[in-house]
């Protein structure tokens, strides 16, 4: 197979395409033969040597795909050669082939061509775990969502739009947040021109926000506690923002808040696996009847992903940034 490989930690011109032994899948595996693959965050910190898979997982970079199902290991039954599916994975979703626990594995929803598959997987499995099963978005709570014109945020937006909760976003250019209006927040917040609590406070009645979807990690975590409403959830899923800061607890117990910090790419497989049963069942169908829909910046070959990589790195991007395999 062909797959991006790291030369050394470094910059995006450290990917290389090479050629790699094919997959075999093991006991409750699949075999894919990837359609597209999907740049995540995560995907450049690993190239720097910042964020080493978890043991066991492939060294590949690449959190999710899409393609058609190349081999069935034993006891991985519910699935047949040919099945057309999108997965997330623990790595290596950057090459032609890749090995996956068939419980990571889901099929493509109706009325989404296979290559654009490959936007869904990290991003629904992401927003579905954590601002639902984890904080427990409620109809009618407000949420607000950090990086609203991003992978994640244009499909938090979304989900919790069509789940009947009130959002507000933030986004640093008048482009990007109109994007984020058109996509179904309420309220969207230029976070260089406007300070977001209280643009929070102010569009909520002084109420705050029910659940925070934070990517920034320490940079924003005083402020964030500062815009939850009482018995607000803020949900911490990134660190842009850098990973150590002060924060003043009197003000989070006054509001019985909670700060919740989680990773997806780290959970047990058990656990990784009932998140995508929980999407499919519950996400796919407002995909395949349109209230969702996957938003793709730009689609690049496989082998321009230092490309895809410097792209990500200067921040211009809406929605997903797509590597295929056909070139």
């Amino acid at each position: 197979m062909r797959a991006v490989t790291v030369s050394e930690p470094g910059g995006p011109d450290v990917l290389t395409l090479a050629e790699l032994p094919d997959p075999e899948p093991g006991p409750g595996e699949l075999v894919l033969d990837v359609a597209a693959t999907a740049v995540n965050r995560a995907d450049l910190l690993q190239r720097q040597g910042l964020y080493p898979p978890p043991p066991g997982a492939s060294e590949i970079i690449g959190l999710e795909c899409s393609g058609t199902v190349s081999a069935v290991g034993p006891e991985a039954a519910d699935w047949r050669v040919g099945d057309k599916v999108c997965a997330l994975l623990a790595g290596g979703g950057y090459a032609t082939r890749v090995c996956v626990s068939a419980g990571q594995v889901m099929p493509v929803p109706d009325g989404v061509d296979l290559v654009t598959a490959a936007a869904l997987p990290e991003v629904a499995c992401t927003v579905w775990s954590n601002v639902f099963m984890v904080a427990g978005l409620q109809p009618d709570e407000r949420l607000l969502v950090h990086g609203g014109a991003g992978g994640i945020g244009t499909f938090a937006i979304q989900l919790a739009s069509a789940l009947g909760a009130r959002v507000l976003t933030t986004a640093g250019s008048a482009e990007k947040l109109a994007v984020c209006t058109d996509l179904g927040a309420d309220v969207a917040i230029n976070y260089r021109e406007d300070d977001f609590v209280e643009a929070v406070r102010e569009a909520t009645d002084g109420h705050g926000a029910d659940v925070i979807l934070d990517n920034m990690g320490a940079a924003y975590l005083g402020r964030n506690v500062e815009a939850l409403a009482t018995e607000g959830r803020l949900v911490i899923i990134g660190m842009q923002g850098g990973t150590k800061a002060e924060l003043d607890i009197s003000v989070l117990l006054r509001k019985r808040g909670a700060v919740i910090a989680t990773a997806l790419r780290s959970r047990p497989t058990a656990e990784k696996a009932s998140i995508c049963a929980a999407v499919a069942e519950h996400v796919w169908p407002l995909v395949a009847d349109g209230r969702i829909r996957p938003i793709v910046h730009t689609t690049l070959p496989l082998a321009e992903a230092g490309d895809a990589h410097a792209l990500m790195e200067a921040g211009d991007n809406v929605g997903k940034i797509l590597l295929t395999t056909d070139a």
